[in-house]
């Protein structure tokens, strides 16, 4: 199948869920589970269709170009919550997270790249770069989980809570799993600086250097929340804050450094 098509089919399932799931929100009735779940399934193997051959080129390398670097981590970070969604309340971070889906396809598709060259499929690469997607996606989960925990506590505060926030768990229930997602991160991202250290040759290259110190700065920021939660406590707007500068941190290393690199300087 054509990758346009499959882009456009993405984005439109990726529409219909985010409508699906909103109108329900609207008429204050929980949507179905299973087939929110069926409709982005759908939209999520079109998706991977429409990106695959973004992904390789035509010598076999691996292109990791910003546009689809964005849309490659925006269906780790549904496929993540879809996953989660199984065991856990998170269904509410779909309504999120979906439009990116369908943005980011779109983007892939239609936006230009840059001049980045293709990347040698090493096996220890490809795993440093698989920890990298799955630590910014779960990282990107717990964000996302901060700002609606930070929604549901300024709502609840002023005894005026929306319909959205009628339908989320308890007050206590989103800050736990806002910490599971942030342990969870934490771990991929340690693996990801780990694997790093191993299997790239210099991780403090001129063009690795400012992603390397300020992943490392946004894994100093979530160790000290963590250990913060666990030594004194830390919960609501401390926590929020200090989840929001390491993920603005972490996002800034990979993907400001992808973007002056590929649209600035073109290297």
């Amino acid at each position: 199948m054509h990758p346009l098509l499959t882009s456009l089919t993405a984005a439109g399932l990726y529409a219909l869920a985010t409508l699906y799931q909103g109108l329900g929100l609207v008429r204050h009735s929980l949507p179905d589970k299973r087939l929110l779940i069926l409709l982005c399934l759908a939209a999520l193997v079109a998706h991977g269709l429409s990106l695959a051959p973004q992904l390789l080129s035509p010598a076999g390398t691996l292109t990791l170009h910003f546009f689809n670097a964005s849309s490659l981590i925006a269906a780790a970070v549904i496929t993540l919550t879809l996953l989660a969604c199984w065991h856990i309340p998170v269904e509410n971070l779909l309504l999120l997270l979906l439009p990116l889906g369908g943005i980011t396809v779109l983007l892939a598709q239609f936006m230009p790249v840059g001049t980045l060259q293709g990347i040698d499929e090493e096996p220890g690469i490809l795993a440093h770069i698989l920890l990298s997607i799955l630590a910014y996606g779960m990282l990107t989960i717990a964000m996302l989980q901060s700002l609606l925990l930070l929604l549901q506590n300024h709502q609840l505060k002023n005894k005026h809570p929306s319909k959205l926030i009628r339908n989320f768990p308890p007050l206590q229930t989103m800050e736990s799993l806002l910490f599971g997602f942030l342990w969870a991160g934490w771990i991929l991202l340690s693996l990801s600086l780990i694997s790093g250290w191993l299997f790239l040759e210099d991780l403090f290259a001129q063009h690795l250097v400012h992603k390397t110190l300020l992943a490392v700065l946004a894994w100093l920021v979530f160790s000290a929340l963590l250990i913060g939660r666990h030594r004194l406590g830390w919960r609501g707007q401390t926590a929020i804050r200090w989840t929001l500068s390491g993920f603005c941190l972490l996002m800034l290393g990979y993907f400001g450094s992808k973007l002056v690199r590929e649209f600035i300087l073109h290297i």
